[in-house]
């Protein structure tokens, strides 16, 4: 049995054009006004924010309240918060764009593998987005930190997800990802093979270099077939 795991965002569904979309929206709502810059800068606390997750500095439930907190004092304006979540999340879990090629590559390759979504994000936005883009039926299974109790990328999560994988086999898997934090460390912790999905062409950070990489997912097919073969 061949098993390939895929991170969601920004791998199969571009998370920063839904971030990006749903956050005006929202601004729009509360009667926020913000740039494309100020746009940006929440992007990067909310980056900022899932990587203090990442390394257990911070609860889920603390980020999402704290990256708006942080991002309107920022703005100097006065507005909610936790109404911002309220009206954030449901916004984003209404909205899917797919990455350019991957609608067409899980099409390609559902057939000859195993395939399972792995994803930090939170579990009703990413159920959403999911149904949005209509690709759960290619996936045997998808795992959600929220639901598991724990984060990529400790090895906790991989052996939960592991567990619920039948007849799963470490040698005979891989994880498909962008972060090389999240993804590619996680399976090196692990202990299963890592390809990094790397549009931007950005620098492995040391220590976490994949075992292959791909510029566009048009690649992949070929990688899985050399690393299965």
């Amino acid at each position: 049995m061949c098993t390939v795991l895929f991170d969601l965002d920004d791998t199969l569904l571009d998370f920063k054009k839904c971030e990006r979309d749903a956050l005006m929206s929202t601004l729009d709502e509360l009667g926020v006004a913000a740039t494309s810059r100020d746009a940006e800068r929440y992007s990067e606390i909310n980056d900022m924010m899932w990587k203090m997750l990442e390394r257990g500095e911070i609860t889920r439930d603390r980020l999402k309240t704290a990256r708006f907190e942080r991002f309107f004092s920022e703005l100097g304006v006065k507005a909610s918060a936790r109404r911002a979540r309220e009206i954030y999340e449901d916004k984003l879990s209404r909205r899917a764009f797919m990455v350019r090629g991957a609608r067409k590559l899980i099409k390609q390759i559902y057939n000859l593998y195993d395939l399972y979504i792995v994803s930090n994000g939170t579990a009703a936005v990413q159920d959403g987005r999911i149904a949005k883009a209509g690709i759960g039926r290619y996936f045997k299974g998808i795992f959600i930190s929220e639901r598991l109790g724990c984060n990529k990328p400790s090895p906790e999560f991989f052996r939960l997800c592991f567990e619920r994988i039948p007849g799963f086999d470490k040698r005979r898997a891989i994880i498909v990802g962008d972060s090389p934090s999240s993804d590619i460390a996680g399976g090196k912790n692990a202990g299963i093979a890592t390809c990094r999905y790397n549009p931007k062409r950005l620098a492995d950070p040391d220590g976490i270099e994949p075992d292959f990489t791909v510029f566009t997912l048009g690649e992949l097919p070929a990688v899985l077939k050399n690393f299965f073969s």
